[in-house]
C-alpha cells in the first residue's frame, strides 16, 4: 500500500489498516523543489518494537542546523514522531518542558552544579603519549592522540551527563517513577544513581543475555535502589519492554532514554545533555594547543557519545568527524551491529533512521563484543550526518576492539570500555594517513572494568 504526497511515495506495510491510521504530512520548499515529509504517524492499534513504515523519501540538501530550526525533530528525512495517538500529548508536554529548561536560568545553574560536584566535570582531555609514540612512523612522525576521559565521570561513563539532566526534568514534571532500558549497564547504573540522588523510583529493563555479561552492573543498579527487570533477549527487546511499561502509566512515570533514538524530542534531549563533551573539548583544545582538533573519533552504537563529541563541531568543516561501528565477526557474517554500513532507512521505536532490517522490514539481530553497541539502528541525526557526508563512518571487528582494549591497558594504564575500544581500534587504519602533528581526539566514553571477563574469555576462546 502506498500513500502519495507531492508525487513522493510512502510505502506502508501491507498488514496496516488504513482505516485506523492517521498521517500528517508537511511540505517545505527547498532549492530542489517541494520537500514532503511524513511528519507523524498514529494508529489506534499500537505496535511497539516493530518497524512500521519503510520510507522512499528523498534526501535533503539543507544545512544541518538551519533545517532543524525550520523542522524541529527532523533531520532531513530522518526523525519525527511515529507513535500511537496516546503518546502525542505526552511527547508534546515533554518537548515544551525541555524547551523551557533550556532557557531557565535556575535549572541551568542546578544542572551545572550537579555536573561539577556530582558527575565530576569537566573531564580531562588526556594526551596519550605512549599511544602516540606507538603510531609514529619510521621517521618519528605521526598524529598526536588525545583521549576525552568520559570514563572518569561518576559511575564510569558518559551516560550520567544525560541521566542527571533528564531525571531533573522528570522531577520538575512531577513524575514519581522513572523507567529506563540498558544494554551494557552503563545507562542503567547512571539512571539508578540519578534517581537515588533525586528521590525517584527507578525501574530498569535489561536483556537476559546482557545481564549475564554485565552482572556487576546489575548488582550496582540494585544497590542504588533500582528494580531490575529481566527481558528475554538483548537491548532492543529491553527497550521495547520499557516503552510498553511507560505507555501503561504515562501520568506518573517518565521514560528516561539514554540513546539518541526514539520519537522527538527524545534524541534532541539526549544530544543536548551530551553536548557538554564537545563543548569542553573545544575549550580544552584551545588551552592545550591554541586551536581545534583535526579529527574527532567515537564509537557508534545508537550514537549518543558520538553526537556528544561531534555536535559542537558540526559547522567546523575543517574538523573531521569519524564514527566507528561494530563489525562483530565481519560485515558478511550476519553477526554485526553495523547499521550505517549495512542498513536501510525505516522506522523503529518511534523515529525514522537507518536500521538493520530484512526485506519485509523486520528488525534483524545484532552482535558485538561491546554489548552497548548491540542496537539495530542509529539516531536520526547520525543518519543525517551520514547522508549529507558531514561525518564518515567505518567499522571495527570484535578482534580489533579486543586488541585495542589490551593496547590501551598496556601503553597507558587505562581500561577503556569495549564500546570505546572500537574507536581506538580504528587508529590502526587512521594514523598512517594523517600528517605529522595532527590532533586526534578519541572519546573514551566509558571505563572497561565491566569488560574484563569478556576480554579474558575472548582471548581464551580465540
Amino acid at each position: 500500500m502506498d500513500i502519495v504526497c507531492n508525487n513522493i511515495s510512502f510505502q506502508l506495510p501491507h498488514k496496516l489498516s488504513i482505516t485506523r491510521t492517521r498521517f500528517t504530512f508537511t511540505t517545505t520548499k527547498s532549492r530542489t523543489g517541494p520537500y514532503c515529509s511524513l511528519q507523524k504517524y498514529s494508529t489506534s492499534s499500537p505496535i511497539m518494537g516493530k518497524p512500521l513504515i519503510k520510507s522512499l523519501l528523498p534526501k535533503t540538501d539543507h544545512d544541518h542546523r538551519e533545517y532543524w530550526k525550520l523542522n524541529p525533530g527532523k533531520f532531513g528525512r530522518f526523525g519525527g514522531k511515529f507513535v500511537p495517538e496516546s503518546l502525542i500529548t505526552c511527547l508534546s508536554l515533554l518537548e515544551a518542558e525541555f524547551n523551557f529548561v533550556l532557557q531557565d536560568t535556575k535549572f541551568q545553574e542546578e544542572l551545572s552544579t550537579a555536573l561539577r560536584d556530582y558527575v565530576g566535570r569537566e573531564t580531562p582531555l588526556y594526551f596519550a603519549e605512549r599511544l602516540t609514540d606507538h603510531y609514529r612512523n619510521e621517521k618519528g612522525e605521526g598524529p598526536e592522540i588525545y583521549l576525552k576521559r568520559e570514563d572518569l565521570n561518576h559511575v564510569g561513563a558518559h551516560k550520567i551527563n544525560n541521566a542527571i539532566g533528564q531525571a531533573m526534568i522528570a522531577k520538575r514534571m512531577g513524575r514519581k517513577s522513572v523507567v529506563a532500558a540498558t544494554g551494557a549497564g552503563q545507562h542503567g547504573v547512571a539512571t539508578a544513581a540519578a534517581c537515588a540522588k533525586l528521590s525517584l523510583d527507578c525501574t530498569v529493563f535489561m536483556g537476559t543475555a546482557d545481564m549475564e555479561k554485565q552482572s556487576s552492573k546489575v548488582l550496582l543498579m540494585k544497590l542504588l535502589g533500582a528494580q531490575v527487570k529481566a527481558v528475554e533477549g538483548c537491548f532492543k527487546e529491553a527497550s521495547s519492554e520499557a516503552i510498553r511499561n511507560w505507555v501503561g502509566n504515562l501520568e506518573k512515570s517518565y521514560y528516561l532514554t539514554g540513546t539518541v533514538v526514539g520519537p522527538h524530542p527524545c534524541p534532541i534531549m539526549v544530544r543536548e545533555f551530551q553536548s557538554i563533551i564537545g563543548k569542553e573539548t573545544r575549550k580544552q583544545a584551545m588551552e592545550k594547543w591554541g586551536g581545534k582538533p583535526d579529527v574527532l573519533l567515537a564509537c557508534v552504537g545508537s550514537g549518543s557519545n558520538a553526537l556528544g563529541l561531534f555536535h559542537e563541531f558540526i559547522n567546523d568543516e575543517d574538523v573531521r568527524l569519524i564514527g566507528v561501528e561494530a563489525a562483530g565477526f565481519g560485515l558478511d557474517s550476519g553477526k554485526h551491529a553495523a547499521t550505517l554500513a549495512k542498513g536501510e532507512v525505516g522506522v523503529y521505536h518511534g523515529a525514522m533512521s537507518y536500521l538493520l532490517q530484512d526485506e519485509e522490514g523486520q528488525i534483524l539481530g545484532t552482535h558485538s563484543v561491546g554489548v552497548g553497541l548491540e542496537y539495530p539502528g542509529v539516531g536520526p541525526e547520525i543518519s543525517f550526518l551520514k547522508d549529507t557526508g558531514r561525518a564518515e563512518f567505518h567499522t571495527a571487528t570484535d578482534q580489533e576492539a579486543v586488541q585495542a582494549y589490551q593496547r590501551l591497558c598496556r601503553l597507558e594504564g587505562i581500561f577503556p570500555a569495549l564500546e570505546a575500544s572500537h574507536a581506538l581500534a580504528f587508529l590502526e587504519k587512521l594514523c598512517p594517513t594523517l600528517p605529522n602533528g595532527a590532533k586526534v581526539v578519541v572519546n573514551c566514553s566509558g571505563g572497561g572494568d565491566k569488560d574484563v571477563d569478556t576480554v579474558v574469555n575472548y582471548r581464551y576462546n580465540h
